[in-house]
């Protein structure tokens, strides 16, 4: 097996993935909080770590994927009461969209996606434990965590202390001992639908001891990797480190892994900036599906290196769609089988790019890329050339659809089995039933720029591979 490295955020550096019992290992992500719709944004940790996941399969070993659902949060109650809904509805609503939308990514569903609202006893627990071992103190039915009393914070984001802002606001001021401090727990407030009994009265958890509790309760403490987006890793993944280091006497994570972020411009004449609904520049995961189709999409998220910021814009999926007709274009001269030895090399090359900090660009541009180019001179001149190498290294990443959907290798029902064909389909389906021809006619294109053709029937629609 070989080795695989991975950028860790604490050390700054790049250290082996060391799976603690024998090929298992434990990867807990950071998911949305389920106040709006997601966004492109919050589609790249869940790409980038569902193929990590697929990654670690391919070279044997056995993970298990933890992305959490925040279904209790302060920007739910604001959502909530500014929709007129109960914010349980609001989360629940979210989540199922958010679920809906990721399955068209088509890369499967995580080992366990568990949700804050669920893991209210063990969160309630380890506050408790927080506040017997002096890390943490109760003040008028809220719980704070003493960032004082723990001399290792600050550790992970490489910030002084002293400087620190928790970005909490005035909220709480008034009973926290320090500013420093950070809430655990919260007492119910007005216009707050959903508490939950505690020692120190109905409340709710704070964010960032949620996935601290989460985390613990499917992985254990001292699991191998946590990841998220690089604007966690101050002050929500400090704090989840600190609190269960506190509690627990032992490291949450080996390896703290953060991808970096989606930048959008908010408007035309401004510099571009982090993609967030709160700055009203926000590209929603369902219509960038339906605009640009799951294989560009995924292609632009692998075109760069997972650890820098990547910008969102008409001209980059473009040209990620350039590049997907690149890998379908020689898919439609391969022949089925084995290729040949002398590409090994380029094949070997791209899974040392993945074990090498999971360097999808240079996997695709050092590897997929220089394939495909010397695959078309042979093919050029006469030769047959099996599709498995290409097939193998496209898997990993998710795009392997791209091959095997393509006239004459497989049958229509093996094809359709595609997940993203059978989102396109289905909301092709949904935008004909609201009479939204625009947009069924778009994707309408889509399906017929991945090769099908859809035939409406009395019976429904179906698909012939063009």
């Amino acid at each position: 097996m070989r080795e695989i490295l991975l950028h860790d955020t604490r050390s700054g550096r790049s250290v082996p993935l060391r799976p603690r019992s024998g090929r298992r290992v434990g990867i807990y992500a950071c998911g949305p909080t389920v106040y709006g719709p997601v966004h492109v944004g919050n589609a790249r940790p869940f790409v980038v770590f569902s193929l990590l996941a697929r990654f670690l399969r391919h070279e044997g070993l056995e993970p298990r994927l933890v992305i959490n659902v925040t279904d209790v949060n302060d920007k739910i109650y604001d959502a909530a009461q500014a929709a007129g809904v109960a914010s349980e509805r609001l989360a629940r609503e979210m989540t199922e969209r958010y679920v809906a939308e990721t399955d068209e990514l088509g890369l499967g569903r995580p080992y366990a996606e568990p949700l804050a609202s669920e893991t209210i006893p063990a969160i309630v627990a380890l506050v408790e434990e927080l506040v017997a071992r002096g890390h943490a103190y109760p003040a008028e039915g809220d719980v704070y965590f003493d960032v004082r009393s723990f001399p290792g914070y600050g550790s992970l984001s490489h910030r002084d202390v002293e400087a620190m802002d928790q970005g909490e606001g005035v909220e709480g001021a008034a009973r926290k001992r320090d500013p420093l401090d950070f809430a655990l727990w919260k007492a119910t407030k007005p216009g707050e639908d959903t508490s939950w009994e505690s020692r120190w009265g109905p409340g709710r958890p704070g964010w960032h001891i949620e996935c601290s509790a989460m985390a613990e309760a499917l992985l254990g403490v001292g699991f191998e990797v946590h990841g998220g987006g690089s604007d966690l890793v101050f002050p929500h993944h400090e704090n989840e480190a600190a609190q269960t280091e506190a509690a627990r006497g032992s490291p949450l994570a080996a390896i703290w892994m953060h991808n970096g972020m989606v930048r959008a411009e908010k408007k035309a004449s401004e510099s571009k900036e982090k993609m967030s609904k709160s700055l009203g520049n926000v590209f929603l995961l369902g219509e960038a599906l339906a605009a640009w189709g799951r294989d560009p999409l995924i292609m632009y998220l692998c075109g760069a290196h997972y650890r820098k910021p990547i910008d969102y814009s008409e001209r980059a999926l473009r040209e990620a769609g350039r590049r997907v007709d690149r890998v379908r274009e020689v898919a439609r001269r391969l022949a089925p089988g084995a290729s040949p030895a002398a590409l090994a090399p380029l094949r070997e090359r791209f899974f040392a790019a993945l074990a090498n900090d999971f360097n999808t660009a240079e996997a695709l541009n050092g590897a997929v890329f220089p394939w495909i180019r010397e695959v078309n001179a042979r093919l050029d001149a006469g030769e047959v050339v099996g599709s498995e190498d290409l097939e193998t290294m496209l898997d990993v990443l998710g795009l392997v659809g791209i091959v095997r959907v393509k006239n004459g290798t497989e049958s229509g029902a093996a094809q359709a089995a595609d997940p993203g064909v059978r989102g396109l389909v289905a909301r092709r389906e949904q935008a004909r039933a609201a009479r939204d021809f625009a947009l069924a006619d778009h994707l309408r294109d889509e399906l017929a720029a991945r090769g099908w053709t859809v035939r409406d029937g009395p019976e429904g629609p179906s698909l012939v591979a063009r």
